[in-house]
């Protein structure tokens, strides 16, 4: 092992970070805010605490607070998976003979298999604080389904599960445990709800999207008593509670007196790439430090690289607020790509801002070179990688393999946001030779971009 750096980076419980970091604190330009629909007037919390948990509502508008105690009730239950290691990709170097130092934040080390149980809890309980019956939600690639459903059932609260109708075809494991963990999964668009029916009768015959599974969701928390609605990525709350990410990898590089110059992370609606880049881009923001920060999401949704920075509905039902971010357009659906939890049309309003002001880069990449790059961790790292996380995993190894060939001894963070364990219908078609790669023309997209709100 090279300068006596191990292979695997633990915190202890007590070097745990005690609060999460609201990297908006610290934003000069801040996020533009949530808009009523009706009104285009900045949402009250009134008007949120309808939709969402109250104390979650104050967490939604709160960009000033840069630190919030994590409540000791969530800590204890966090102290069951973490801390979670920072892992040097020594093998993963070797293979690709490159200079560069390669970590990777490995967050699948719990049963939900990804770092969605870091929101999950902390959502489920500020509803049972509440004094709710249940909450209801969307999933995409089913990990946030899961860690929700296991939330919920530490806590005893109902969930109900609106699970995009592809991924609930093709992931039927990752269903049942959801099921096992007490949850109601529903394949969206459905039968069950108004908006389901709609989309259905516009879209007949479609594999759905998790803009049409957010929909029905929020539909049936406000129409039913005693429920809210949680959501896993794409919120200001949810990027603060992954903050935990960030914080803890950053502290496990203090630990080890090194500093990233690359941090790397899968997008889609920004909830693990927030996380991790947070306390690093609080320190660009703050000029105390420089970091290269890439978001990486796929060729065939592509909100960053080919999006439009706009507001717009964050589902397709249109019945959400309406949030300023790079969208596709809220009634852009998606190919039946096996990354499931990057199938979201819009991303983030703090990720957009950042991205916006130059603060971070964005490429998007197809899905057999993600493949491939998983494929090639898998075989040397041990881990198989969720198809999300590939993404990181596939521009590591571009910028690893960039260093070879200058010469650069460069230090390389992605996240590994979690296991492929339940995505092996996917990983039996690229081992097939029959994936394919989809990329929407300008044409698409184009017809998607004129249905986005004339403000």
């Amino acid at each position: 092992m090279a300068n006596n750096i191990p292979y695997k980076t633990y915190l202890t419980e007590e070097e745990m970070p005690k609060q999460w970091y609201n990297v908006r604190a610290d934003m000069k330009k801040k996020p533009a805010p949530l808009l009523n629909p009706g009104t285009h007037q900045p949402m009250t919390l009134d008007e949120l605490s309808v939709v969402f948990c109250r104390d979650l509502a104050e967490q939604e508008l709160d960009d000033t607070t840069p630190y919030i105690d994590i409540p000791d009730e969530i800590l204890s239950f966090y102290k069951m998976y973490r801390p979670s290691p920072l892992v040097r990709a020594y093998c993963l170097e070797k293979m690709l003979d490159t200079p560069a130092k390669i970590y990777y934040k490995f967050e699948g080390n719990n049963t939900s298999g990804s770092h969605k149980l870091n929101s999950a809890i902390a959502q489920a309980y500020y509803a049972k604080k509440q004094g709710l019956k249940g909450v209801t939600t969307e999933t995409g690639a089913g990990q946030w389904g899961t860690a929700l459903s296991m939330a919920c059932a530490y806590l005893g609260l109902d969930c109900k599960v609106y699970m995009v109708k592809v991924s609930y075809e093709q992931k039927p494991f990752r269903r049942e445990v959801m099921r096992t963990y007490g949850a109601d999964v529903t394949p969206s668009p459905s039968e069950t709800t108004n908006v389901g029916r709609k989309i259905l009768e516009e879209h007949p015959g479609t594999t759905g999207s998790l803009g049409c599974a957010i929909s029905e969701a929020v539909e049936v928390a406000t129409s039913t008593e005693g429920y809210r609605y949680v959501l896993g990525s794409v919120l200001s709350q949810v990027l603060l509670h992954q903050s935990i990410i960030g914080l803890e990898s950053k502290a496990a590089f203090d630990k080890l007196g090194v500093k990233p110059d690359i941090i790397i992370g899968c997008a889609g609606g920004g909830s693990n790439l927030g996380g991790l880049i947070s306390p690093f881009m609080g320190e660009k923001l703050r000029g105390e430090a420089d970091y290269r920060i890439i978001a990486v999401e796929p060729a065939s949704c592509p909100s960053f690289t080919r999006g439009k920075y706009a507001y717009d509905f964050c589902d397709t039902g249109k019945v959400c607020p309406l949030a300023k971010m790079y969208t596709l357009g809220s009634g852009f659906i998606p190919s039946a790509n096996h990354a499931g939890g990057l199938r979201y049309h819009g991303m983030s309003s703090v990720l957009s801002e950042l991205y916006d002001e130059k603060l971070m880069e964005a490429v998007s990449v197809e899905q057999t070179s993600v493949f491939d790059a998983a494929q090639k961790f898998a075989r040397i790292e041990g881990i198989l990688p969720a198809p999300e996380s590939s993404h990181a995993i596939k521009v590591a190894i571009d910028e690893a393999l960039k260093c070879k060939e200058t010469g650069e001894e460069k230090t390389i963070l992605f996240g590994l946001t979690g296991t492929g364990y339940f995505d092996m219908v996917a990983y039996q078609k690229f081992n097939d030779g029959i994936m394919t790669d989809y990329i929407p023309s300008d044409e698409e997209l184009a017809k998607s971009f004129a249905s986005l709100p004339q403000m």
